[in-house]
């Protein structure tokens, strides 16, 4: 059973301004200045994003996209280069698009760590522009190592490069994520970027804060009035949030993954995030600031971790060697930069609640994880069961449940309560909605079964789904920080996990590996559903 969209074909510009709206585009000229060019997130979605943004006429005016590296290379290098991680992606399906585009990419050699570098930079920058109709509007977009962005933020404005005004021209700064390593470095980051930028110049981003389903979320929430009078204690049983990885450390990637686990790269940033979405009260307008303050209301509204509870509400792992997608996966501390004795959890489930009255009581479980049996990332919304067991109740002598079994009372899946029903939202891969309920299946029997309607994007609307950085880089381009996180929002969300990193710390080393590559985590997993009827979906 699926869902269909009752309007015509879409494009992907009507979709992204709403119906009758205006156009979202960037107007102005600008320079995007991308700090660690050479680096994996720059080739692969970066200036992709850039690019598809460029080819789908998002930017009105003359602009320039100049990557700064510590490699030796020139412009010609630089252009092929990301021409072929493109192409590979499947962005380009001829290469005039690309080769217009190639022509306003610029790569400038620079070692950002060093102070000497910049007024260079500046040079460049000046000349790039003078003959391109520029007025000075420049993003710049720290995709470096977290360590380098203060040195870099204060060595740009000592350089002069960092507009002053409140408007034209602009300057403005994207800062990835995580943003910090806990409470206390999280606020000290926050101390020493804002003695350089203003609060409306900084542009703290959570990449899935970018993903069509995620900004569906308000959209089915705030939208329909069907289901939003559900979103609550009275008939929500749990909520689940999964983020599961089948890869393991690609790349480069495991010398830093070991500095910072699964609490800090995903669940800190991507997991509270969603979370704070799903439980959020409807904000006063669509405006950044009042979504941005309900968000931050949940957030400081969980209920604390105590260090003495950690080990009941927070259960994480580290994956050893097994079984992936048919293929043999090497264990975590195997991994390419990792320390032989690695304790870095590779896995992280927890169990929150959001004291509030529209939530009290209702868990929200939380989990993410490399090398799980596949990639996947929902939400998924489960709602109380009826209160009696009508279709599941033995009918003089027989036995009716949701599997057809026909044995009484002793039955186990009978007394087993039937399906729930699921609200599940889709972040990847196939984006999309799904709702399972129960339903009669044919036949002479008064027999349920469960079914599923499900909405997905690719097949309801024409065009492509923008990626999360198309959507993100088009609003920082913008100044539009609806979708970026504002500084108190980071600050609750790392008081809530602080705790957690502390009983860590100062506890016993865990025992790791304790999960298989290809399997779904720690078994010890299971008990944080304890007091619900959850048992985590393996979807």
């Amino acid at each position: 059973m699926t869902a269909t969209a009752t309007q015509g074909p879409v494009s992907v510009e009507q979709a992204s301004a709403g119906a009758g709206g205006p156009p979202v585009r960037v107007t102005e000229p600008f320079t995007a200045v991308v700090f660690g060019a050479t680096g994996d997130l720059t080739a692969r979605k970066l200036v992709p994003a850039l690019f598809r943004l460029s080819r789908g006429g998002y930017f009105v005016a003359p602009f320039a996209v100049v990557g700064v590296g510590r490699r030796d290379k020139d412009d010609a290098r630089f252009r092929a280069e990301l021409g072929d991680a493109v192409r590979t992606l499947a962005a380009v399906e001829g290469g005039a698009d690309w080769d217009r585009f190639a022509g306003s990419v610029f790569y400038h050699r620079a070692d950002f760590t060093a102070a000497d570098g910049y007024a260079a930079l500046a040079r460049r920058l000046g000349e790039i522009e003078s003959g391109r109709g520029k007025l000075g509007n420049r993003l710049y977009y720290m995709a470096t190592d977290p360590d380098h962005v203060p040195a870099v933020v204060e060595r740009l404005a000592g350089a002069g490069l960092f507009a002053p005004g409140t408007s034209t021209p602009w300057t403005r700064a994207v800062v990835e994520k995580p943003f910090g390593r806990d409470l206390a470095s999280a606020l000290a980051l926050d101390r020493h970027l804002l003695r350089f930028l203003r609060e409306d110049q900084l542009f703290r981003i959570d990449h899935y804060l970018g993903k069509e389903t995620v900004q569906n979320l308000l959209a089915f929430r705030f939208g329909n009035g069907i289901f939003e009078p559900l979103f609550n204690r009275r008939y929500v049983d749990h909520v689940q949030i999964t983020m599961a990885e089948g890869d393991g450390m690609t790349g480069r990637r495991g010398a830093w993954y070991d500095r910072a686990g699964a609490l800090r790269d995903v669940a800190q940033n991507h997991l509270l995030q969603l979370l704070a979405l799903v439980a959020m009260e409807p904000p006063a307008s669509l405006g950044a600031d009042d979504i941005r303050a309900e968000k931050v209301k949940v957030l400081r509204n969980l209920v604390p971790v105590r260090e003495a509870d950690v080990t009941r509400r927070v259960v994480r792992g580290q994956y050893g060697p097994g079984v992936v997608g048919g293929e043999p996966a090497r264990g975590y501390r195997d991994e390419d930069g990792v320390a032989a004795d690695s304790a870095t959890e590779t896995f992280v489930a927890l169990r929150a609640e959001v004291d509030n009255w529209r939530w009290a009581g209702v868990p929200f479980l939380l989990r993410a994880g490399k090398r799980l049996p596949r990639r996947v990332t929902e939400v998924a919304v489960e709602f109380k069961r009826p209160p009696t067991g009508l279709f599941t109740a033995p009918v003089r002598g027989g036995g009716l449940c949701d599997r057809g079994c026909d044995c009484g009372p002793t039955c186990e899946c009978c007394n087993a309560g039937g399906q729930p029903n699921a609200l599940a939202f889709r972040l990847q891969p196939d984006e999309g909605i799904s709702l399972s309920f129960a339903a009669k299946r044919p036949g002479m029997r008064l027999a349920l079964g469960p079914v599923r309607m499900a909405f997905g994007y690719a097949g309801s609307f024409d065009g492509p789904v923008p990626e999360a950085y198309e959507r993100l880089l088009l609003d920082a381009l913008r100044g539009d920080p609806t979708l970026f996180l504002r500084s108190d929002e980071v600050a609750a969300a790392w008081a809530f996990v602080d705790p957690v990193l502390t009983a860590w710390r100062d506890g016993p080393p865990p025992l790791f590996p304790n999960y298989a590559a290809g399997t779904w985590g720690p078994a010890e997993a299971g008990h944080l559903a304890g007091g619900c009827r959850a048992v985590w979906r393996e979807a």
